[in-house]
């Protein structure tokens, strides 16, 4: 099937090669994003968390300085400089990362994509019942 669309967006110039089923269920199904007030609720939800993981990243970078402090003497500037951003960026990232996949879950948002999947795995249910 993938093939056959590929085959079909090559040769016939079509720009989108979404199957059909998929974007016939994009087109109906509507995310709790798209209506403007639940975003501003749910997007400040969001950076309330990102400013409190910031603080968090802060104050690992502190603990891990003094730890480095503690153990080492006093570390060259260097070492500081790419410990704290080294710890501070990764703290942030995972902050993030994990902040969108809440978002994501807590607005619906994963309920709403096209699982061609789902009726195989329906079907598989189906039948190892009888």
């Amino acid at each position: 099937m993938v093939m056959i669309d590929s085959l079909l967006f090559f040769c016939n110039g079509v720009d989108d090669h979404t199957p059909r089923p998929q974007r016939k269920e994009m087109d109906e199904r509507k995310s709790a994003l798209d209506d403007p007030e639940y975003a501003a609720f749910a997007w400040g939800r969001y950076w309330r968390i990102m400013r409190w993981m910031l603080l968090v990243a802060l104050l690992c970078v502190i603990i891990a300085l003094g730890l480095l402090w503690w153990w080492n003497g006093v570390p060259s500037i260097h070492m500081m400089i790419a410990a704290a951003l080294g710890i501070g960026f990764t703290v942030l990232l995972a902050a993030a990362l994990m902040g969108l996949v809440f978002l994501s879950s807590g607005t619906g948002h994963d309920e709403h994509i096209y699982d061609p999947l789902n009726d195989a795995l329906a079907n598989d249910r189906i039948d190892n019942d009888e």
